[in-house]
């Protein structure tokens, strides 16, 4: 007779595709081609994206992430076009 799955087994297969809120802090990391030791070092700076705690996980928003990446795109535009004016 078949038993029921344990937490760990439904929690690898619950989501497949990935399609969750949010980003655990190592899925942000590698996402964005990032260490975890940096995604510290300048969240303490200021320049990471907002976190949330469910219990002891430390989350990222889909939403957070996504205007990380405009803040972070916009700089770059602001730097580049900034560089050709001076250039």
């Amino acid at each position: 007779m078949a038993t029921d799955p344990t937490t760990k087994q439904m929690a690898g297969t619950a989501n497949p595709a990935g399609d969750f809120d949010a980003y655990s802090i190592a899925e942000f990391c590698r996402r964005h081609s990032i260490s975890p030791q940096m995604f510290y070092k300048l969240k303490d700076q200021g320049l990471m994206p907002l976190t949330f705690r469910v219990g002891t996980r430390v989350l990222v928003s889909k939403e957070a992430a996504a205007a990380w990446r405009r803040e972070r795109e916009t700089e770059a535009l602001e730097e580049a076009s900034g560089d050709g004016a001076a250039g």
